[in-house]
């Protein structure tokens, strides 16, 4: 992995991770699900024009179809739906925490549903992952973290996790960037009937952070966090990528408490790292070992 692919690794994961700040400034102010209906709707009226200047077609097979259609409900519409609604309450910390254990529950429902092999890095990965967000999430639930949207953000996770297992093996298409404005577009629809039942009438505290959190979740986790992933995976492949999600609690917490103020204890620092480290063990144990070749010299797999 070369130096620029570190640069890209190291700014979508700080990109995503900063999301949960910007979410929680909005959500203290405006209704929660009109404004991701109004963010998915922005989000793809910028993609659709971005995919046709790179030379993408609007025109998508069945498989990119299914890909939109699981990503734009459980990712768009459930995932962030439910954590929008639960940073009404929940710091953005913790929801950055729990986010973060995707790749944890993706690993093990992977080893219970599909019989997938954990190699023993991968287990004690798992294991760490477990201990840090109960370090966390203990201390915080003595300091009043709030239940329901405890309960609502491990929701969304799960929503998160069965998106990513059943639309495995979706990627390597020419598409993407028409995949994600799709995707948006989805995510506003389906959101966009609870917004009007739920919030009708739910006023909005204006203000220049209000504006500027919004405009930077368009533009930066939503746009750009998502067309840097795409070039990452191109360059160093889905699983190497994927690493860089371990940075993604330390990153969380880390901004949450320099913008919000929110906590930043002891056991914050000692289960982001310990987080971190099970994340990062998880995905070095899903990237394929060199295959050995007659001589004792070892060659990639492709």
């Amino acid at each position: 992995m070369d130096f620029k692919a570190i640069l890209m690794g190291f700014g979508f994961a700080l990109m995503w991770a900063s999301a949960f700040t910007t979410t929680r400034i909005i959500v203290t102010a405006a209704p929660p699900l009109t404004a991701l209906v109004i963010r998915f709707a922005l989000s793809a009226v910028v993609a659709i024009p971005l995919a046709l200047a790179m030379g993408q077609s609007l025109r998508l097979n069945r498989a990119e179809w299914r890909t939109v259609i699981i990503f734009g409900i459980c990712q768009n519409a459930l995932y962030l739906g439910l954590n929008w609604v639960a940073m009404q309450h929940v710091e953005a910390s913790a929801a950055a925490i729990i986010a973060s254990m995707m790749p944890l529950i993706v690993a093990f429902l992977g080893w219970l549903l599909y019989s997938e092999r954990l190699r023993p890095i991968a287990v004690a990965g798992l294991v760490a992952g477990v201990l840090g967000v109960t370090i966390i999430m203990g201390v915080r639930l003595r300091h009043g973290l709030d239940i329901p949207g405890l309960l609502l953000c491990l929701a969304g996770v799960v929503a998160l996790t069965v998106a990513t297992l059943a639309a495995r093996g979706a990627g390597g298409s020419r598409n993407m960037m028409t995949i994600v404005a799709m995707q948006m577009a989805v995510g506003a629809a389906a959101l966009l009937v609870p917004a009007l039942v739920l919030e009708a009438g739910r006023p909005v505290e204006w203000s220049a952070a209000l504006l500027w959190s919004f405009l930077y979740t368009v533009l930066a986790p939503g746009i750009g966090a998502t067309w840097i992933w795409f070039l990452l995976v191109n360059r160093v492949g889905a699983v190497r990528a994927a690493t860089f999600h371990f940075l993604s609690p330390i990153f969380g917490v880390a901004i949450a408490a320099a913008l919000l103020g929110e906590r930043f204890g002891a056991s914050d620092v000692i289960g982001a790292v310990i987080v971190a480290a099970g994340i990062l063990m998880v995905q070095l144990a899903r990237i394929p070992q060199p295959a050995a070749v007659p001589g004792g010299a070892a060659q990639p797999r492709r």
